[in-house]
């Protein structure tokens, strides 16, 4: 009898053993049989500045085309202030599921954790890079009553007039503002920033109330086009394909002087590694579609894999954070 309970005792815990063992079974498939399903309802794409901008247009479009490829809606929900923080931060406390995205720019992701005082997250750790979108230089443009013709022109006038020039920036700390003050230090010549929020930027550039700005190239370049503000040079280490014939700041005497912007999708850390990859051979897909809009909007399409664009965030950090440092730029 002893024997037969001992018999028994074995096959109940065999049986139990089975059990549990198509039960960790199950849970481990559970994240590859989610990504394969997914998505299964809405997905929100979060935008951490105003509609109409260039995150904006470049999340819009990034997400019809997702919407067409998965069949489900990506929609768009614009949660600007504080220089992206809010958005951004939204994101980050999102459940890590694959339904709420980030698209987001260099600001938020690398320049503000050395701008803000007290940011209570970190971007680099606390979200998941699923693709970088696009390139975006700066370019510098300059009001058109400003007695200069092109790169060399405005340096030797900006020498003449030391301490004399004004620039408009999108904000204090913006890659606007920090190309800006890069530019004029290697230069070793003072002007004097006007940050502004919004168009007005633009609006007193074009009026000559300031002299000169950097600005994303989406932005000013239906002004460059229709004469209203002259373009000079861009800030990217080669020529953007928007503006071909436009000479860089680093090819015109400046070598490494590289100050733009940059887009791209990022998830809440946690967001399982299938439903990463998913989205990225999505946008993947979907680049060389938008390619000619892009250029011709002013960006440059660039794609990759998510480890590619974790290391250019990381390098990018480092780079914007002597540069925040050396302006002594500070946000609350």
């Amino acid at each position: 009898m002893l024997e037969t309970a001992f018999a028994g005792l074995r096959c109940g815990c065999a049986r139990q053993f089975v059990l549990l063992s198509l039960c960790l079974s199950a849970l481990i498939q559970m994240p590859a049989a989610a990504a394969d399903d997914y998505p299964v309802k809405t997905v929100k794409v979060v935008v951490a500045f105003t509609a109409g901008g260039t995150t904006d247009i470049l999340a819009r479009a990034v997400s019809q085309s997702l919407t067409s490829q998965l069949k489900q809606s990506f929609y768009i929900e614009n949660k600007p202030g504080a220089g992206g923080n809010i958005g951004t931060e939204f994101v980050v406390r999102a459940p890590s599921d694959g339904y709420t995205l980030l698209v987001n720019s260099v600001g938020p992701i690398s320049i503000n954790q050395t701008l803000y005082k007290g940011l209570k997250y970190d971007p680099l750790t606390e979200l998941v890079p699923v693709i970088q979108i696009a390139d975006v230089p700066n370019v510098l443009v300059v009001t058109p009553s400003l007695p200069v013709k092109n790169f060399e022109e405005f340096l030797a006038y900006a020498r003449a007039n030391q301490g004399k020039l004004n620039y408009s920036s999108t904000g204090i700390g913006t890659s606007s503002h920090l190309s800006s003050f890069m530019l004029f230090k290697r230069i070793g010549v003072d002007a004097t920033h006007i940050p502004y929020k919004g168009a007005d930027a633009l609006n007193d550039l074009m009026s000559g109330r300031v002299q000169f700005m950097f600005a994303t190239i989406p932005s000013v370049i239906s002004h460059i086009q229709a004469g209203k503000l002259r373009a000079i040079a861009v800030s990217s280490v080669t020529r953007s394909r928007s503006l071909p014939d436009m000479p860089t700041v680093a090819e015109r005497g400046f070598p490494g002087f590289e100050a733009g912007s940059w887009f791209g999708v990022f998830a809440p850390k946690g967001t399982p590694r299938p439903v990463i990859d998913k989205l990225n051979a999505a946008v993947n897909q979907a680049l060389p579609s938008m390619q000619a809009q892009m250029i011709r909007e002013g960006a440059d399409p660039v794609g990759g894999t998510p480890e590619q664009f974790g290391a250019f965030t990381r390098k990018e950090y480092e780079k914007w954070k002597t540069v925040v440092l050396e302006s002594g730029a500070t946000q609350e």
